[in-house]
């Protein structure tokens, strides 16, 4: 249903899933599991997997903090995007990226949660994607000292408020890593 006019296509969009992002993640091991196990669906089934990159002074490029996860590995003909800001799309070129490749429904999974991940499925919702979250294969660190609620509860709340998100016109919800089905029209079990 995405309002992008010839974009049938839906992409798995792998947000910061990196050495500096994920040291203390919370649940890494199988948030990680996850989201390879999601690249592998993705791969299988002929869908673009576009990996985001996060740069920054804790991140700077080409350190160990600022590579992907030993895990996960991309290939050479996937997509990978820069970015320096909390939403993927902003001042990047994903949009171009994903226009190139006429996708209109995105399948988000990565880090943080409460940062990268929420700002990149508001950014695509405004921007007229689809846009499902995998409930089971995004995390955040423990933010507690700063007064956020525990990752659990993050993680949780997230998954709820995304679930029953809507826009006019675009498709919006949190699925688990079981129910996504590349294969299917919407890019997941259930939108």
């Amino acid at each position: 249903m995405t309002t992008l006019v010839n974009r049938p296509n839906t992409a798995l969009l792998v947000i910061d899933v990196q050495n500096g992002v994920m040291g203390h993640a919370h649940d890494r091991d199988t948030v990680v599991a996850n989201i390879a196990t999601l690249v592998d669906k993705a791969r299988a089934a002929g869908v673009e997997v576009v990996w985001v990159q996060h740069n920054s002074e804790e991140l700077p490029r080409d350190s160990e903090s600022w590579q992907y996860v030993p895990e996960l590995v991309r290939s050479a003909a996937e997509p990978l995007v820069h970015k320096a800001y909390a939403d993927s799309f902003e001042e990047t070129d994903l949009e171009p990226v994903l226009a190139a490749r006429g996708i209109g429904r995105l399948v988000v999974a990565g880090a943080q949660t409460d940062e990268c991940v929420r700002s990149t499925l508001h950014g695509a919702i405004v921007r007229g994607y689809d846009a499902t979250l995998v409930g089971d294969a995004h995390t955040t660190e423990d933010l507690t000292p700063y007064g956020a609620p525990p990752p659990d509860k993050v993680i949780a709340h997230t998954n709820l408020y995304w679930r029953y998100h809507r826009a006019p016109g675009r498709t919006a919800g949190t699925v688990t890593t079981a129910e996504v089905d590349f294969t299917a029209g919407s890019g997941a079990g259930r939108p």
